[in-house]
């Protein structure tokens, strides 16, 4: 009608005679079908079409109209064959036209009332009021809406005329409004809610988060998103890929497995910057898939990973340059997990391909790996660009699983420890661990703590044998040890490690 063609699309919906369009269905009419003062017969048309098909298609032609407008607001179902009537009627009346009886329909919309439930309790209580039920059976007849049921439960019949009104916080709304807003009391907002506290996910995020700093650590936030290789390239138990449908890189592809890789990248950023002594780590989730990533969402795990390289204490005029190790690193895993007093074993691994298969460790809890400590593989180090490097991740999602609650307080002994030194000559292939568990089987109620303090190893002790000291610690709660009572502990552990390993005490 305004003289402009206009390049329609697919969704865009028409009025079509002999399948060619001949108007904008709901916007605007074409200048074919124009009423002029030659036109002698005239069909009217009313219909109901789709509010938001019909705002889009003005709003992306910027063409407005009263139709338009209407149709996106809404529209009375109900009153479609009323208001088609009533433009016949008045163009009779108006130009002495002549009606043709009859009408042709397409299609059928609900017109029947909408029912909407509530309850007299329900409006009261959000209301802030203390109606009857007379009082909504009266504010609903003035509004013309139907209402059966009682105070414990009613239903109101909500005209078409009133398509806003959908659901029971409309209902109450239209009480407000007739019984009016000034009658509302007003109260202050009350103050009685649930105090706030942190979940056990942020309470043990904040514990190892502490501990890591306290260790010299320096936390990092890298990419959830990473190559293919390397969200697998570290993980102890690969498993499906997550995929992104359209990445905007290669790099950023794929939901990591571990976080390793991500932190050195950032170590090798680092290094390449003359960064050369760092300690850093990262909080975050990784996301396990076990299923089919185009039916389902990956599992997401909390995890802790942190890496160091380069030097922990430099080189003055009195102290020696202190470079990483593995023992440094796994350190700070003591250190955490005496934190959140667990006890974890650590057992040598060659199953992770990019790690040093001699300087490697899982790390179980309660027999279920929860993560791994060691060097990255010299190989790998290289195709990062990055010097002799030491990393850890641990899976805080099964940390958490494992936690006790807080234990009672314990009243502090008055009667003093006992301290008992043992070196024992082993085979050179038994580790540190079997002397704790042999000396552990000896079951000596009274022992606290044993403490490895030296380990020696040379031809003087013969081919294939080297020598382990250890502190033992002994204490009664209730009452001091005698020196009797102490050497049967330690003829009992004695007794243990030469059944257990062969050991000769020296």
């Amino acid at each position: 009608l305004d003289d402009e063609e206009r390049e329609l699309e697919t969704s865009d919906l028409v009025i079509a005679v002999a399948d060619k369009p001949v108007a904008l269905a709901g916007v605007m009419g074409g200048a074919a079908t124009e009423i002029s003062p030659q036109s002698s017969r005239v069909v009217l048309e009313a219909a109901v079409f789709d509010g938001t098909s019909i705002r889009k298609t003005s709003g992306r032609l910027n063409l407005r109209s009263e139709s338009s407008s209407r149709f996106e607001k809404g529209i009375n179902l109900a009153t479609v064959t009323e208001a088609l009537d009533a433009a016949a009627s008045m163009i009779a009346d108006l130009a002495g036209a002549t009606v043709q009886a009859g009408i042709v329909s397409a299609g059928q919309v609900e017109t029947s009332d909408v029912e909407v439930v509530s309850t007299l309790a329900d409006v009261n209580r959000v209301l802030g009021t203390e109606l009857t039920y007379t009082d909504i059976e009266d504010v609903f007849r003035r509004l013309g809406f139907g209402l059966t049921g009682n105070a414990e439960k009613f239903t109101v019949s909500v005209p078409r005329r009133r398509w806003d009104i959908h659901i029971e916080a409309d209902l109450y709304e239209e009480i407000a409004r007739i019984y009016g807003y000034d009658k509302l009391p007003a109260t202050l907002p009350k103050d009685d809610g649930t105090a706030g506290e942190l979940t056990e996910t942020q309470k043990l995020r904040r514990k190892v988060r502490t501990v890591a700093e306290g260790a010299g650590l320096t936390e990092v936030i890298t990419y959830a998103l990473t190559t293919p290789e390397k969200a697998v390239q570290f993980s102890t138990n690969p498993s499906n890929l997550t995929e992104l449908m359209w990445p905007m890189t290669v790099d950023r592809s794929v939901l990591r497995q571990n976080m390793v890789a991500g932190i050195l990248d950032t170590v090798a950023y680092n290094v390449a910057r003359k960064n050369k002594d760092l300690a850093l780590y990262e909080i975050g989730k990784v996301f396990e898939q076990k299923g089919n990533p185009q039916e389902e969402l990956p599992t997401e795990i909390n995890s802790f990973a942190f890496a160091l390289t380069g030097l922990v204490t430099e080189k003055d005029f009195q102290t020696s340059a202190i470079p990483v190790d593995f023992f440094y690193v796994k350190g700070i895993l003591e250190a955490l997990f005496d934190r959140l007093g667990l006890k974890v074993e650590y057992t040598a691994t060659q199953a992770l391909t990019s790690m040093h298969p001699g300087r490697t460790a899982t790390i179980s809890l309660d027999g279920q790996v929860i993560g791994f400590v060691g060097q990255v593989h010299p190989v790998v180090a290289k195709a990062y660009n990055i010097p002799e490097t030491y990393v850890a991740e641990v899976s805080l999602t099964a940390v958490e699983q494992a936690i006790q609650p807080a234990k009672p307080f314990v009243e502090v002994t008055k009667f003093p420890a006992v301290t008992r030194d043992i070196a024992l000559l082993l085979k050179a292939e038994i580790s540190h661990k079997e002397v704790v568990e042999a000396i552990e089987a000896a079951r000596v109620k009274r022992l606290t703590d044993i403490k490895l303090f030296d380990v020696f190893s040379g031809e003087k002790l013969g081919l294939g044998m080297k020598s382990m000291a250890y502190t033992l610690t002994f204490q009664n709660p209730e009452d001091t040890l005698e020196d009797e009572e102490v050497a049967r502990y330690m003829e009992k552990i004695q007794k243990s490690l030469e059944e257990m390993l062969g050991a000769e005490v020296r």
